[in-house]
């Protein structure tokens, strides 16, 4: 923000800031210093959304906050005039003549025509990344929309999970390449130190701004959004508890159910009776880094939360029922998963499914049996639990909704249509998908566009996977494990992270990539991939599942040099025999 001073005694012009070079207007989403209220520089002013962030804009000069001219939730190009800063008495510009002066505004757009096809009004339950982009979708194609939401806008992927998890993680991955790369590339640090309640409020500051700037989507799409909780009383009928503890019944055309999913707690004896037993939400929020943790279940929430907190210096413990762990990966891919894990100092215990937690001295005890039928136990600090998440339905009454359900999970077609016609189900709520946050964006817009007379269907073929454990890995479409149960003829390329130049710099060339083609065609039926930018490569792979590449046609893609993006040319190489940079077995 830049303060232009007028001539003498004249006040201050508080100017809307260009935060970007691509930002070319902004929203006040809320104004922290009131009119009339004193500021001082440095001072948080007000918080301005773009796209979909939200950021606090300072005072650049001490005074009163004499006017504001740009009200929250309206929005002004950049540099225009939103508030005058002054001392008492200072003149303000147009006010002497009894016309305050207007920032200069963006033109509004004009309104998306109503769709006449569809349903004008839209009821959606839950304000999480598939709630939200459902609203806004159904909101652009000329619906009505009212979002209602009990507690976050974001939901459990802004606030407790994806992108607070991502953020740990990226601090520990820095941790993690300060320690061991630092000294090989030239760069020496001494007592790298960790500061725990920093990285939690860094956390906290990127999930607050995510969540501002959904806030600010939903109002630029004019949705409606009512802080409660809904639950069906009939087919198509819900009643709305507020937040100020009234109740309104509510229908429309067409609702969308986006409750999302719960954390899942196994009915181990002691296990709640224990403080010191955390869910994935009580292990972002935590005010200490503790010593030690065991971790109950080896999917995918366990083992980021594992990385991030073995990277800070917690010694882990991993104890899993089942004879393996990340069962959606490419088995090479969890090989090298695991082989990486155990370098950072993690213990894993297989076929070792837990009894009992008792209280300890340290924190708690966790009681286990081994695949050997003998009694084992693990003493931690903390004890975290992740054996996976079920659907967040329960407060609904979905038989009150006549909702064909299956212990909560909603049924659903490909359509994301429900049993009962008008009610649309996305998500981590609904049953027979992956439980991810882009998997229920992306059946937000389906349910959308079917509800506004367009025909649209889901399809799960070219959803990718992303776990971000140290090395992160990615994958998309079939494993050689599941062309094998299929009887589908197959052919395989490889090729390792060590073989190209930009992984080497990146992370040591830790990782491969690995491709699955039909064996006649060639076409690309899978891509697996563990290293460096591996949530960020798995797109091209699943572009090519899309669009029915075959291995010769991304074999002719030229691929940028250096990338950590030529492994993927690579691989494909590989199936053929052909591969430039590796032997060809």
């Amino acid at each position: 923000m830049k303060m232009q001073k007028g001539q003498s005694k004249m006040a201050t012009e508080v100017l809307m800031p260009k935060l970007g070079l691509t930002m070319t207007e902004g929203t006040i989403e809320e104004w922290r210093i009131k009119e009339g209220q004193p500021v001082k520089k440095g001072e948080v002013l007000f918080s301005v959304a773009t796209d979909k962030l939200t950021n606090d804009v300072e005072a650049d000069a001490d005074g009163v906050l004499l006017k504001i001219l740009l009200p929250e939730g309206e929005t002004a190009s950049c540099k225009s005039v939103v508030a005058y800063i002054g001392q008492p008495g200072e003149a303000i510009p147009g006010v002497a003549s009894g016309a305050a002066p207007a920032a200069e505004s963006a033109p509004v757009p004009a309104a998306a025509a109503v769709s006449t096809d569809g349903p004008r009004t839209v009821l959606v339950i839950g304000g999480g990344p598939g709630g939200y982009v459902a609203a806004i979708r159904a909101a652009q194609l000329g619906a009505k929309v009212t979002l209602i939401e009990k507690e976050h806008l974001g939901g459990t992927c802004l606030n407790i999970g994806c992108i607070p998890t991502k953020c740990l993680l990226h601090s520990a991955e820095l941790v993690e390449d300060i320690k061991n790369q630092g000294k090989d590339i030239g760069v020496k640090v001494t007592g790298v130190e960790v500061d725990f309640p920093q990285v939690i409020a860094h956390k906290n500051d990127i999930s607050k701004k995510l969540t501002g700037g959904v806030r600010s989507l939903l109002k630029m799409n004019k949705v409606t959004v009512i802080d409660g909780k809904a639950a069906f009383t009939a087919p198509k009928k819900l009643s709305v508890k507020k937040a100020d503890g009234s109740h309104e019944e509510m229908t429309a055309d067409a609702i969308i159910i986006s409750t999302g999913s719960v954390n899942s707690t196994p009915p181990i004896p002691g296990l709640k009776e224990n403080p010191n037993c955390i869910d994935s939400t009580g292990a972002l929020s935590l005010k200490v880094l503790p010593k030690s943790m065991v971790v109950i279940g080896g999917g995918v929430i366990g083992l980021e939360l594992a990385c991030a907190y073995a990277a800070f210096g917690t010694k882990i413990t991993v104890v899993e029922a089942m004879d393996h762990m990340l069962p959606m990966l490419d088995g090479d891919l969890t090989k090298i998963g695991v082989e990486h894990m155990k370098k950072m100092g993690m213990d894993f215990h297989l076929e070792c499914p837990v009894q009992a937690v008792e209280s300890s001295s340290v924190g708690a005890k966790v009681i286990c049996k081994n695949k050997a039928g003998e009694t084992v136990s693990f003493e931690a600090e903390k004890v975290l639990v992740a054996i996976g998440r079920k659907a967040n339905t329960a407060m609904l009454d979905l038989d009150a909704g006549k909702l064909d359900n299956d212990l909560g999970r909603i049924k659903v077609n490909d359509k994301m249509e429900t049993s009962v016609p008008g009610v649309y189900a996305i998500g981590d709520c609904v049953m027979g998908y992956a439980q991810l946050a882009h998997t229920a964006s992306a059946m937000g817009e389906v349910a959308a566009e079917n509800i506004c007379g367009h025909e649209v269907h889901y399809d799960e073929s070219t959803n990718p996977t992303c776990v971000y454990i140290e090395p992160e890995a990615a994958s998309v479409g079939l494993t050689e494990e599941q062309c094998k149960a299929k009887g589908i003829a197959y052919k395989v390329g490889k090729f390792p992270m060590s073989a190209n130049g930009k992984a080497l710099i990146l992370n040591g060339g830790e990782g491969l990539v690995k491709l699955i083609a039909g064996a006649k065609y060639g076409e690309i039926l899978g891509m697996h991939i563990i290293g460096p930018r591996a949530t960020d490569l798995i797109s091209e792979g699943a572009l090519a599942i899309r669009l029915e590449a075959t291995v010769d046609e991304l074999i002719s893609t030229i691929h940028s040099h250096p990338t950590v993006t030529e492994t993927l040319r690579e691989a494909a190489l590989n199936v053929e025999k052909r591969a430039i940079h590796t032997p060809n077995r």
